[in-house]
Formats: C-alpha cells, sequence, structure tokens
C-alpha cells in the first residue's frame, strides 16, 4: 500500500483534470510534460497534439520519448504515470486542427486546462509560415476551446519580445496598427512571392516574423477574454533546465545555447553585442513552473480582471546579468570544461563597432573556414566548414537585434505568484530566479550542450583539455605570424622595410 502524502495546494487543483498540450514535442513542451506528470501525479490525462514524423506514427513518437533523458526520473521513478500521456493526432496548420470528429468531441467533454505552446520559432521563418503557425493556428485553439465544456484555464504561450517599439514592456496586450483578420486573410489569397516582396515593410519595426506573428497571436487571444478564462504568458529567452528534469538538459543549439557552443568550438570569434546591456534569458525549468502555477492561479480566480492577465516570465531586477558577465564566466568556464575537437581557440570577443566586427568577421570566420574547406579538398572528405558558417552568420545577424538593445520588462503580476504560493509549492515549483548561481548555471549551460547537443560524455573532458592546450599554441603561433605579415605587408608597400631592416641589423 502506497504511503499516504500530503498534496500541497496546487498538486490538488490538479488532481483528477484533464489537460490539453500543443507544442508538446518542442524544448518547453516535453519539459512541461514532464514535470506535470512528476509532480502533478494524480491528474486524469494529458492529451498531446501530435503529427506524425518521419514515418513514425504519435504514439510511437511518445514511446520514444521515454528514453530520453528529459523522462530519466519518470523511467526510474514513476513509470506507471507515462500512461497517462495520450496523443492526439494533428497539426496547428490543418483546418480544425486536423483531428478527428471523435477526438475533437472527447477533447470538448473532458478537457480542463489548455497549454497552447506550439509554434514555429524560426527567427527567419517567411511570413506565411508565421502566421499560419503562430496566428491562425492560435486562432484554431481559440475556436476548439470556446466549444470546451469545463474549460477553468487557457495560457497562451507568447514571448517577451513581442512588443520591440516598446521602451518600457509592461504586462499588457498593446494595440497595433495591423489587423491580425486582415493578415490571415492576406496569407491565404496572396501569392507567396508577392508576399514575400511587402514582408519587410509589414514587419516594421518587428525585426523578424516570429514576434511579428506573436504580436498578432496576441490580439487574437485578448478579443476573445471575456468568453474564456484565458491568458497571456511570455518568457524571455528560454535556455537549459537550471535543476530539473536534469541539470543543463536542453534538446537543441536555438539561441544563446548555439552561441556558446559555436564560441566553444572557436568558430565564433566576433559578436555584435552591448557588454553593459543585459541577458534577458530564464532557465526552462523555472518558466515551466511559472506556466503550471499561472494555470492554477488562474483557474482559483473567483473573479477575472477587467483586461486580460499577462505574465512576463523575466528575471526581477535583483538577478539582472549582462552580456559582459556571460562572456566572461562562460569563458572561464569554457577552458575548465572544453568541448571536443574545437576548430580554434576560443577567445573570440563582443563589440558594437561594426567595422572592426566585420574584419574581424572576415579574417577569423571565413579565412579559415574556406582554409579548412580546401584542406578537406584535397584530402578528398566532404566540405562543411563554409557551410556552418554560413549558418552561423545568418543565426547572428538575427540574434543581434536582441543583444544590442536594452530591455526593460516588468513583470509585477508575474512575481507575485510566488507570494500567493504555500512554501510546499514554493519549493516543488520555485520560480526563485535569486537562489541561482550564476557561474554555476553557466557550467550547467555549456555541460548539458556538450553532453546532450553534441552527444560529447564527459569521460572526453581529459582529452579535450590536451586539444585545447594544442589550439592555444596554434592560435598564438599564427597570430604571430599574421601580425608579422602585416608588418611586413605595411613595410614593404611604405618603402620603409630596407631602413627597418638596416636599423634591426637584418640587413
Amino acid at each position: 500500500m502506497k504511503d499516504l502524502v500530503k498534496k500541497t495546494p496546487v498538486q490538488t487543483w490538479y488532481t483528477g483534470k484533464t489537460i490539453f498540450v500543443t507544442g508538446g514535442s518542442g524544448f518547453m513542451g516535453k519539459v512541461l510534460l514532464e514535470k506535470l506528470l512528476y509532480s502533478c501525479s494524480d491528474l486524469e490525462r494529458i492529451y498531446v497534439l501530435m503529427r506524425p514524423k518521419r514515418g513514425k506514427s504519435p504514439q510511437t513518437r511518445i514511446e520514444d520519448w521515454l528514453k530520453l533523458p528529459v523522462f530519466k526520473r519518470i523511467r526510474e521513478e514513476k513509470p506507471e504515470v507515462y500512461k497517462k500521456l495520450v496523443p492526439i493526432p494533428g497539426d496547428v496548420t490543418s483546418d480544425k486542427l486536423g483531428i478527428s470528429p471523435e477526438h475533437e468531441q472527447l477533447l470538448i467533454d473532458t478537457a480542463e486546462i489548455v497549454f497552447h505552446c506550439a509554434a514555429t520559432l524560426k527567427l527567419e521563418a517567411r511570413l506565411k509560415d508565421a502566421i499560419e503557425m503562430n496566428t491562425i493556428g492560435t486562432k484554431r485553439i481559440l475556436d476548439l476551446c470556446l466549444q470546451m465544456k469545463r474549460l477553468k484555464a487557457l495560457l497562451h504561450l507568447s514571448t517577451a519580445f513581442c512588443y520591440c517599439d516598446k521602451e518600457v514592456l509592461t504586462e499588457k496586450v498593446h494595440d497595433f496598427h495591423h489587423n491580425p483578420y486582415d493578415l490571415m486573410r492576406t496569407v491565404e489569397w496572396m501569392d507567396e512571392k508577392a508576399l514575400d516582396m511587402i514582408t519587410p515593410n509589414l514587419l516594421t519595426p518587428h525585426p523578424n516574423t516570429y514576434t511579428y506573428s506573436k504580436r498578432l497571436a496576441e490580439m487574437l487571444v485578448r478579443d476573445t477574454y471575456f468568453k474564456l478564462r484565458v491568458c497571456i504568458v511570455r518568457p524571455s529567452i528560454v535556455c537549459p533546465a537550471n535543476a530539473e528534469p536534469v541539470e543543463g538538459w536542453v534538446d537543441s543549439l536555438n539561441g544563446p545555447v548555439g552561441i556558446m557552443v559555436a564560441g566553444g568550438k572557436g568558430i565564433i570569434r566576433s559578436m555584435l553585442c552591448n557588454g553593459e546591456y543585459n541577458a534577458e534569458v530564464i532557465p526552462v525549468d523555472l518558466a515551466i513552473n511559472g506556466l503550471i502555477t499561472i494555470a492554477y492561479t488562474l483557474g482559483q480566480m473567483e473573479e477575472m480582471p477587467k483586461e486580460i492577465p499577462v505574465y512576463n516570465i523575466t528575471c526581477r531586477e535583483t538577478k539582472r546579468t549582462t552580456w559582459k558577465e556571460v562572456l566572461d564566466l562562460g569563458k572561464a568556464t569554457a577552458y575548465e570544461y572544453p568541448f571536443e575537437a574545437g576548430v580554434w581557440y576560443p577567445d573570440g570577443d563582443i563589440t558594437m563597432n561594426k567595422t572592426y566586427h566585420n574584419i574581424c568577421v572576415l579574417l577569423f570566420h571565413w579565412l579559415p573556414a574556406y582554409f579548412i574547406d580546401f584542406l578537406m579538398l584535397c584530402f578528398g572528405q566532404k566540405r562543411f566548414m563554409c557551410r556552418i558558417q554560413n549558418m552561423v552568420s545568418e543565426g547572428l545577424s538575427l540574434l543581434q537585434f536582441f543583444t544590442t538593445r536594452q530591455w526593460d520588462f516588468k513583470s509585477h503580476q508575474y512575481q507575485a505568484i510566488a507570494k500567493h504560493l504555500s512554501p510546499e509549492d514554493n519549493t516543488i515549483f520555485t520560480m526563485d530566479v535569486d537562489a541561482i548561481d550564476t557561474k554555476d548555471y553557466l557550467r550547467r549551460i555549456i555541460l548539458g550542450g556538450r553532453q546532450f547537443c553534441m552527444r560529447e560524455p564527459l569521460s572526453t573532458l581529459p582529452k579535450a583539455r590536451i586539444q585545447l592546450k594544442c589550439l592555444y599554441v596554434l592560435d598564438k603561433v599564427a597570430k604571430a605570424f599574421l601580425l608579422y605579415g602585416l608588418v611586413w605587408l605595411f613595410l614593404t608597400l611604405t618603402g620603409l622595410r630596407a631602413p627597418v631592416y638596416e636599423m634591426l641589423g637584418w640587413a
């Protein structure tokens, strides 16, 4: 007989609940599913909207997830709860979500909590794709939720960066001069080439289609507020897990993780970034704890506020870290826990001088890339460095909008949630960023990227440290030769080579 364990208020509220999740296969989605199953194990069911992928059915994909590190403690401690995870075949880009009439009725009759996390996170996505996924997809979810008979909370996952034209980003939905319904109709009938031509003008002041389509989606959600118990949740840049479900867990090289890995391998040598500005990042486990407790808070409200509740999941002002601090601590950590097979010694830097940055990119990004690919060609091997460098350049050009601006996020409503939780819930669903040591967290990020993305086990660290020492020597020798070559070229072009050589006794 199981020992009776007293449930916390949040756990009690989730007991017997049926939950519907979109975007469950994403980075945040997997962590959300794992945390719900592990910490709210007495829930009734979690339905996950999923499409077949690479020849695998939704059911097969969910079965494969159990083998992933993210579900390790479920696998080892509570394997029976994994059966509560049930796939619903469908896709947010399909009419009526692409789900069968039977599954639609099932959700209408049973779903009580909805987490809408599905989105295309590609900053470089074409406008049609971004609108179809992020805006029209949200409209389809809202249409389904309006029919749900037992709905207690709908959480729409947005982004803290969807109001790029605001100096202060408050927990409020702002008006926009574009009508989301007009844009949804436009992408349906307009030719893609014509749409691509007008995209730059449409996006202003947004830097990419992701933040633009997310802003439009928020307006749709706001318009249905008086018909649904719904709120908007805006995390900043979501980074690897601090503690749960596994320290440093991450499943892709998107965002800061990709920059740290590329920098640690010596691929990135220069980046446009203001080192004095704040790095607006949040660990994924704290963001997910925020989602779970926000749903609880929304469901517990006796009277809904006049305006739609919005929660900015961002660091409070007492825990702001600058990009320079991240770079300095990250370098020190990368030297202690180096990556394998680096292409150069990792000592890149950040700058706000575009001319200097472009020179560094030419000398230390592209020239080595072409040289390495030339060697690959000579030895009959597959060339790869120019392709990687092209991906890095595109990624950096997209990210520099966020790293060259100061963001002032206000998160009073989000910070207030913890004050109304019990001590036990604040422990289980912690959102306390202040308790995290920045240096220790950066170590977890780098080790997480090393193990989970690059598949480099910790047992390879001794070999990687030897490689790092060799790269250090190679870096110094190469720089010495480069400096000598530049001085020689300067003296030759100015006609000073002979006098200088004579003065030094080299003539």
